[in-house]
């Protein structure tokens, strides 16, 4: 028994050191010289860390700016990604109308589709709406989610009907029980959502280089492309770009990780 308890520890071991150590290597990088990161074969901790490559980073690209659209695009679509997905979640595990299941099993279905081919149609409707080079075009198609609406339309049903009719008989509305009561009883399903759209708004790069065309509206992912160059790639000042970039989720993910796996876990089965 305590052989195989000591084989699974280790194995988890070597899986968390994998996934750690790229995070650790772009820190590092980040603190070397041009020199240092070029050397065969690699060192590992920097002989003379210098902040020089973030002074760089910020001078070379507008990455205050940047970071600022980025966390209101984030905070805007997180927000509206929430209020929507509570509203079709209720309305999907609650209310009782004609087709609910189908029109869930279609929805469903549409997740089969890859976003890639979602692209061409989107950018059509924020070119028909004439929303190019403007944060609007950032938030617009990420403010629903079928996946996150499964997620929280499964943590719903959870919740006994015994508590909706007794809500219902003491007079509370729909609208007030949704509000009052399955909100902050949901509130680890809604945090993994909001953690979970979050990361993906935040690290968006696709969408934001065919609708943006100006520093005033891009974000810190573009940040990055600036310092991929003809003349060659400076992995050091890269590394610090990078490390702006995903610094803040990091510690965001680290904050609220404990919410991840029970809003999951409760969010996949149907209780």
């Amino acid at each position: 028994m305590k052989v195989k308890k000591t084989i699974r520890y280790l194995l988890l071991s070597i899986g968390a050191l994998t996934m750690l150590f790229p995070f650790f290597w772009m820190i590092v990088s980040s603190l070397k010289t041009a020199s240092e990161v070029n050397t065969t074969p690699p060192t590992v901790f920097p002989a003379n860390p210098t902040f020089d490559n973030y002074i760089y980073a910020f001078s070379k690209a507008p990455f205050a700016r940047y970071f600022v659209n980025s966390v209101v695009v984030t905070a805007v679509c997180v927000t509206l990604t929430l209020f929507t997905t509570i509203l079709a979640a209720f309305a999907f595990s609650r209310l009782k109308f004609r087709g609910r299941d189908l029109l869930f099993s279609t929805l469903l279905s549409l997740m089969m589709i890859p976003y890639e081919m979602l692209i061409i149609t989107n950018y059509q409707t924020i070119l028909h709406l004439k929303l190019i080079d403007n944060l609007l075009a950032l938030i617009l198609p990420f403010t629903t989610s079928i996946f996150y609406t499964y997620i929280l339309r499964n943590f719903f049903l959870s919740i006994p009907d015994s508590l909706y009719y007794s809500a219902r008989v003491d007079g509370a509305s729909n609208w007030k029980y949704l509000w009052r009561i399955m909100v902050p009883i949901a509130r680890p399903a809604l945090v993994t959502i909001a953690l979970l759209n979050a990361i993906v708004c935040w690290n968006s790069f696709l969408w934001t280089v065919l609708v943006t065309n100006s520093p005033e509206t891009r974000t810190l992912p573009f940040g990055l492309y600036t310092f991929m160059t003809s003349s060659g790639v400076r992995y050091e000042r890269l590394m610090a770009a990078a490390t702006v970039v995903v610094v803040p989720m990091v510690i965001l993910f680290l904050c609220f990780r404990k919410y991840i796996v029970t809003g999951v876990s409760r969010g996949g089965t149907k209780g």
